[in-house]
This record gives structure tokens, C-alpha cells and sequence, in this order.
């Protein structure tokens, strides 16, 4: 199936395809810049040069009686500013040498382009800032938001941990915070978690894991000063948790992974539930807490 993104304004030019695709949100911060390129380590080549982010592809063919093999490459160039420009340039093989018994070099290295495009667009702050894009935009759901983005990117590569940095409120939070005089604890909030806290502590802005919505209580603002409590069952109150890492190594089932919190009093970092759903209820997470910020509701 071919991306959606791919009619977008691709067209030749002097013998080599170009793409170039406009996407309606701001990158400016450092801090998120840098959450892109660190993010797609594992799935791809990464440069950086200033307000651009360069991630490359690369694979192999084999000549028909394998005697040859050509390296080949495609690059995907990310520069960052008021909007996001996504531009990826398809040469003629004739650059990778004599190789004319290459197949399909320019469909292959087109879908291979788009697939890093949508990789990028999936698993980046760049998710993020679209779908709150979407919503606000388009008046719908955060829900049909993310489903929006998930159409538009078929050929998207899940790539674990490739958020660093959570996801940024919806502008409709922040507007609501303004209003209020947000009080920044100047260490970890003492426990334990109170496990009355979803009828106590508004919902705020849910965090598109990989692989799962996490739904959160009482977030404030997009820099984490605030954190709340994050996880319908498997619930950890962030700024009490103080990363002593004792839930990651006790789980069972891998359901916590590390992600990045800068910014946050108790820790700047946190284990993430991003595979809440596979949580056994075993406790042990919540038995090994110095603090007791984890509480373990299992599902009716």
C-alpha cells in the first residue's frame, strides 16, 4: 500500500525524484530538535547540522548470480523551523556505480523514503504536535486524531523509546493553566500515591506511548514541572517517583521502560508503563517503591 504522503507534491526533476512535504507544525526548541535525532538512532543513520536532521536508509542488492553487490541509500532531511520541511531526493543509480542489474532501484528507494518519513512521523515529538494539530484544526477527537495519524502513515516502523521527551500539552491545557498559579515542588512530593486519586484529580492530556494511550491526572503545562499520575492500571504519581529504577528491574513482563522527564523536581527521568495492557498484577512493582508512588488496579 502506498502512503498517502506520497501526493504530496513528488515530481522529477533533472533525472533525479524529489519529495518535499510541509508539515503544519512548529519544531523550534533545541530540546525537541534534539528528541528527533536521538530518538531514531535505532531504526536509522542519524546526522545533524544546525536547524537539519539528516536519516538515512540503507540496504543491499545482489546481482541475479550473485557475484556483484551494491550498497544503495536514501536519505530523508528534516529541517526544523515555524513549520517542518520533509525532503528526500532519489538519485540515478548510475551514482552508486555501474549497477544495471539493480531492480526497481527508484520504487524501492521511494517506498524505503516514505517508510522513514512515516517512521519519523509516528514515533517522534513530531506525532505529538500533530495530532494536537489535527484536534484543534479539525475539531475532532484526540482519539480520531491519532487514528488520522495512523492512516496517513501505513508504512511507520514502531521504534520503542523514540520519545525522549513526553508529549506537550494540548494548547487548550496550557490555556487553562494560565489561569491558575502553578505551584512547583522544589523536591519529590512525599507518599504514598493516593489511590483515591481519579475521583480527587482531573484527567489532563493522555501520552501516546508506541504502543499505548496512557492516560494521565492532574498534568500541568508541557514542562513537566507537574507531572501528576500517569496509568489507568498501572499508576505511578510522577512527582513522587524518584527513578530509583526498582520497578523496571522487578517486573516480570517489561511493562516499564526509561523515558526522559526534564524539567521534573523528583527525577528527571521515569519509568514509562508503555506496556501497561501486558501488566499480570503480580505487585511486585508496587511491593519494591521506596516511595510507594506506584499503585496496581487491576482490570474487572
Amino acid at each position: 500500500m502506498e502512503a498517502p504522503t506520497a501526493k504530496r507534491g513528488v515530481y522529477p526533476l533533472h533525472g533525479f525524484k524529489l519529495g518535499l512535504y510541509r508539515i503544519p507544525v512548529k519544531l523550534e526548541e533545541p530540546g525537541e530538535i534534539w528528541s528527533v535525532y536521538e530518538g531514531l538512532k535505532k531504526a536509522f543513520e542519524m546526522d545533524m547540522y544546525a536547524d537539519r536532521i539528516f536519516a538515512t536508509y540503507r540496504w543491499k542488492e545482489s546481482s541475479p548470480d550473485n557475484t556483484e553487490e551494491a550498497e544503495l541509500s536514501v536519505t530523508v532531511e528534516i529541517v526544523t523551523g515555524e513549520v517542518v520541511d520533509i525532503i528526500y531526493q532519489i538519485f540515478p543509480i548510475e551514482r552508486y556505480g555501474d549497477q544495471n542489474w539493480v531492480v526497481d532501484y527508484r520504487k524501492k528507494a521511494d517506498h524505503f523514503a516514505k517508510m522513514i518519513i512515516d517512521t519519523i512521523l509516528r514515533n517522534t515529538i513530531l506525532a505529538d504536535k500533530l495530532v494536537s494539530h489535527y484536534a484543534k484544526a479539525e475539531k475532532i477527537s484526540e482519539v480520531m486524531a491519532i487514528q488520522k495519524l495512523e492512516e496517513l502513515t501505513p508504512l511507520a516502523k514502531i521504534v520503542m523509546g523514540a520519545k525522549p521527551k513526553p508529549i506537550e500539552a494540548s494548547e487548550d491545557a496550557e490555556e487553562e493553566d494560565e489561569g491558575d498559579v502553578m505551584e512547583v515542588p522544589d523536591g519529590a512530593k512525599p507518599g504514598p500515591i493516593d489511590v483515591n486519586f481519579k475521583s480527587k484529580i482531573k484527567q489532563s492530556t493522555s501520552y501516546q506511548a508506541p504502543e499505548h494511550n496512557i492516560k494521565t491526572w492532574g498534568r500541568k503545562g508541557a514542562n513537566n514541572a507537574v507531572m501528576g499520575v500517569w496509568g489507568e492500571f498501572v499508576s505511578v504519581d510522577y512527582d513522587i517517583c524518584v527513578a530509583d529504577g526498582g520497578c523496571i528491574e522487578a517486573c516480570p513482563v517489561s511493562v516499564y521502560e526509561w523515558f526522559d522527564t526534564p524539567g521534573n523536581p523528583a527525577s528527571e527521568k521515569k519509568p514509562l508503563m508503555s506496556k501497561e495492557p501486558d501488566c499480570i498484577f503480580c505487585l511486585a512493582c508496587e511491593g519494591v517503591c521506596p516511595p510507594q508512588a506506584i499503585k496496581i488496579f487491576e482490570q474487572k
